[in-house]
């Protein structure tokens, strides 16, 4: 399959995406109840209503975290590959308190600035009070973060599964009734309630890890957090800047089409990257500590990132073609039938999407290494373009153009990735990736262009076969990657410790 085959590199990489994937795939079954009746009570207009306080919320609490939980895992991975369990103490102890202190910072910033927010965001004041409480998700998130970076760093995928569980079922349990029976009112009181579910549920899994028992003083705190900060302020830099991208995306919907614009973007940007979602949250949560602790070494580096590509599209591909053939109706399932403009929006997402996945572990290469200067300079790069290419698409397409624009966005951002990887690893995609890549990229450019040259029953057809090959396809190779002892072994283990429940 691959130039060089580590099997058990790929045992790692197949268990922990199984792991996190299944609980991911009970995530999205409690989303699409969630998601079904918000839609039906809120409307395009609410859910953009909701859009627009997630983007508020996301962009201050990247501000707060100055990135130390990215950074955190980092260290915390490295630390615990070399089995120094005083330094991982120390690391959680700083990286805990410098938590609850940037979150406390960042609830009161936007408590002090929501009139200000307000007027920018939706163009008046009227929504103060709601961003005022909503100040309260900064504090919860920015501590959550802290706990969620031990758990990662620790590879505990077993617990990472079990909390986006439990944050998934609280999330559909909560929502509901609040809109119920508040409406749009309920927005606000079901975001504020889940981020401190999330954050109670964190703090319990983190109070699992064992620790070494260590001492900081506030001085030796803050030298530690200086180093964690410095790192981090790379990726809260990326955070800030995508989250200020989805931001300046939607005021621009709302002052040219409205909250109803909002929405669908909203709707087509959710439904584009759910099932990829799963995929790299799945993987992510293993590879980038494993990435970051053979950092140095550019050969383990690159063959660790070729091996992560190759699952990645294997696993990828069948949801990607799907999601295209079966659009329409993905979106009356999610949604409602008021939100089928979104369905151009959409199409175009999903070919953004599936080049995210194809450039997506050489984006982690410069963090794992502690570049964090390329790590920013590419990702403002990114951010610039994207927002030129919105302000384009927008103007000239309307609605559409942002689904254009993000499909353009990934096109350049996945030939300057490769540049840039190369440059500091010399880094080259495999043979197997190039010649996989090639053949699944003219089944999606083929799938994306059958609706414009022909009926809509012969596209679904064309497209449901095209699908199903390409998923025999996938399955095949996945299943020579590890063979047979490992489906047994995993299926064993699921049976014995309910995997979930137990330490990854």
């Amino acid at each position: 399959m691959t130039d060089s085959v580590d099997k058990t590199s790929y045992d790692q990489i197949l268990t922990s995406t199984a792991v996190v994937g299944g609980s991911q795939v009970i995530n999205i079954l409690l989303g699409i109840v969630r998601t079904k009746f918000l839609a039906i009570f809120l409307g395009p207009a609410g859910i953009g209503l909701m859009g627009m306080y997630l983007s508020v919320t996301n962009m201050v609490g990247s501000v707060a975290g100055l990135g130390i939980g990215y950074s955190g895992v980092r260290q915390i991975s490295v630390d615990a590959g070399m089995d120094n369990r005083e330094k991982v103490a120390r690391t959680v102890l700083t990286l805990r308190r410098a938590s609850i202190f940037l979150g406390a910072a960042g609830s009161l910033l936007t408590l002090s600035l929501c009139v200000p927010l307000s007027r920018l965001t939706f163009g008046n004041e009227d929504h103060w009070r709601e961003i005022g409480v909503l100040s309260v998700i900064i504090f919860f998130g920015a501590v959550s973060g802290g706990q969620g970076a031990l758990i990662q760093g620790m590879r505990r995928i077993g617990d990472l599964a079990s909390l986006s569980i439990l944050g998934a079922f609280l999330g559909m349990v909560l929502s509901i009734p609040m809109v119920y029976f508040w409406g749009e009112g309920g927005i606000v009181p079901f975001l504020v309630t889940v981020s401190a579910t999330t954050f109670l549920a964190s703090w319990w899994y983190a109070r699992r890890v064992s620790l070494a028992d260590v001492r900081l003083s506030w001085m030796e705190t803050w030298a530690e957090a200086r180093g964690l900060i410095s790192l981090g302020l790379a990726f809260m830099s990326s955070s800030l800047m995508a989250g200020g991208v989805l931001y300046l995306i939607r005021i621009l919907l709302v002052r040219k089409i409205g909250l109803d614009g909002v929405g669908l973007y909203q709707a087509a940007f959710t439904l584009s990257t759910l099932y990829i979602g799963v995929i790299l949250s799945a993987m992510g949560m293993d590879f980038y500590p494993r990435l970051a602790s053979v950092a140095d070494n550019n050969e383990a580096c690159n063959r660790m990132v070729n091996e992560q590509t190759e699952v990645g599209l294997l696993f990828a591909a069948p949801g990607i073609l799907a999601t295209l053939v079966f659009a329409p109706y993905v979106i009356e399932v999610f949604y409602s039938a008021r939100f089928i403009p979104a369905y151009d929006v959409l199409r175009w997402q999903i070919l953004g999407v599936f080049l995210r996945v194809v450039c997506w572990p050489m984006v982690l290469v410069p963090h794992a290494k502690g570049n964090g200067r390329v790590f920013f300079l590419t990702e403002l790069t990114a951010s610039i373009v994207h927002v030129a290419l919105i302000w384009g698409g927008v103007s000239l397409f309307g609605l559409e153009g942002t689904g254009m624009a993000f499909f353009a966005l990934y096109v350049f951002y996945t030939v300057m990735m490769l540049a840039v990887v190369h440059r500091l690893s010399l880094f080259r995609w495999s043979d197997t990736n190039l010649r996989m890549g090639l053949a699944i990229s003219v089944c999606v450019a083929s799938v994306f262009l059958l609706p414009r040259f022909a009926s809509r029953a012969v596209s679904l057809a064309v497209g449901s076969i095209v699908t199903l090959v390409v998923t025999l396809y996938c399955g095949r190779n996945l299943y020579l990657l590890v063979g047979p002892e490992w489906i047994a072994g995993f299926r064993s283990k699921m049976k014995t410790r309910l995997g979930w429940m137990k330490n990854g």
